[in-house]
């Protein structure tokens, strides 16, 4: 799941500050799952927009929708008539979902109201961490199932640099030492040998250094 938080009102409110009538466009799947992004945060942030205007003597109209996905067109097409009928729209998805609300609506301004954070999942009620890169290179099947290059905080590939105290990092003592779970889980499942074979270098290719990525599913296309 990507993780975001919705931008500073006072930010948002300097950004959206030359356009009358706006519209808060939410995204139904991962941000909302956050609390960034859904129909609540929408209503809530059209609402202190509408109230911080009024106060300055200035006016702007707000219009709130929300949609499933803002990266997928089939989504996307059901917020054409609210996006024509105003000057600029707020997008409450991550930055991909910006992008492809910007693609899809040359005419209009869009712009960002959450900070994409990362890739992470839900650990318990209002607590989300991190747990991918998005690196371009999976080695989860030699690690365990846990991610020294996200995890780790020296990105370590090879075993533990010595500094962490009782299961915890030293860069953070909040922090759970990643090669700590890395043993503890290959113990558990009887794949120690795992940790035999050097790792090299991580090669950064495969991740963002070439320019924007693209996953090409040619028994999907029509």
């Amino acid at each position: 799941m990507i993780v975001g938080v919705q931008k500073p009102v006072a930010e948002i409110i300097s950004t959206v500050a030359p356009y009358k009538k706006l519209l808060i466009l939410g995204c139904g799947t991962c941000v909302k799952t956050c609390f960034a992004g859904g129909e609540d945060e929408a209503a809530v942030l059209g609402s202190a927009l509408r109230l911080a205007f009024k106060k300055d003597g200035r006016e702007i109209e707000v219009e709130e929708l929300t949609i499933e996905r803002q990266c997928e067109d089939e989504f996307i097409r059901e917020s054409a008539a609210a996006v024509a009928r105003n000057d600029a729209v707020l997008s409450l998805a991550c930055g991909a979902g910006v992008q492809d609300i910007a693609r899809r609506f040359p005419g209009r301004p869009v712009l960002p109201g959450v900070n994409t954070t990362f890739i992470g999942v839900l650990e318990k009620q209002g607590l989300f961490t991190e747990e991918c890169l998005g690196c371009g290179n999976c080695e989860l099947a030699t690690f365990g199932g846990v991610c020294p290059i996200t995890r780790c905080s020296k990105k370590l590939l090879n075993g533990p640099c010595g500094g962490s105290r009782n299961g915890k990092c030293e860069v953070s003592s909040d922090t759970d030492c990643a090669w700590q779970l890395i043993i503890d889980r290959l113990k558990t499942l009887g794949q120690m040998d795992n940790l035999r074979t050097y790792i090299p270098p991580k090669n950064w290719q495969p991740s963002n250094a070439g320019g924007p990525r693209k996953l090409i599913r040619e028994d999907h296309i029509i």
